[in-house]
C-alpha cells in the first residue's frame, strides 16, 4: 500500500468513525438490503467492518461487492468495494479490542465473529456546497 492510499483509508475511516452509524446496501438475489453497523477499524493497512457469521448479512457480504453511506457534519460519504473475510484470530481480536462493548455478543475464534476487510475500495465524500473528494485504496 503506498503512502496516498494509506492517508486515503485513514480519511474515510476518520469520516465513517465520526458519523457514528453507517448503512451498508447489499443485495440477496434481486432484492437490495440495507442495515445500519457501527464497527470500521484498521488493522494492518486493510478497513475492516465486523459481523455474525449467523446473520443473513454475512452470506451477502463475503466476497461480494457492497456499499455504505453515512453522514457527518453536513457531508456524506459513499464507499463501495468488495468485501473478504480474514479467518485470523488476530483480525478477530484486533478489531473487538476497539470495541469493547462487542464483548457480551463476541469472542475471537468463536466461531460466530466475523471480521472483512475492503478490496477495491472507492469512497466519495459530498455536501451541496463543496467538490467531492475522492479517495481510492
Amino acid at each position: 500500500m503506498t503512502a496516498e492510499q494509506r492517508q486515503a483509508m485513514e480519511t474515510v475511516h476518520d469520516f465513517i468513525k465520526q458519523a457514528g452509524t453507517y448503512y451498508i446496501a447489499s443485495a440477496e438475489g434481486d432484492q437490495p438490503r440495507v442495515r445500519p453497523f457501527g464497527v470500521i477499524h484498521i488493522f494492518e493497512d486493510k478497513l475492516y467492518i465486523q459481523t455474525g457469521r449467523k446473520k443473513k448479512c454475512y452470506k451477502q457480504f463475503v466476497n461480494q461487492k457492497v456499499e455504505l453511506c453515512c453522514m457527518h457534519g453536513g457531508k456524506w460519504i459513499r464507499l463501495s468495494g468488495t468485501l473478504v473475510e480474514d479467518k485470523r484470530i488476530e483480525a478477530e481480536e484486533a478489531v473487538l479490542s476497539a470495541y469493547p462493548s462487542l464483548g457480551g455478543m463476541y469472542k475471537a475464534g468463536d466461531g460466530n465473529n466475523c471480521v472483512l476487510y475492503f478490496t477495491n475500495a472507492r469512497a466519495t465524500i459530498s455536501s451541496f456546497t463543496e467538490p467531492e473528494e475522492v479517495y481510492e485504496f
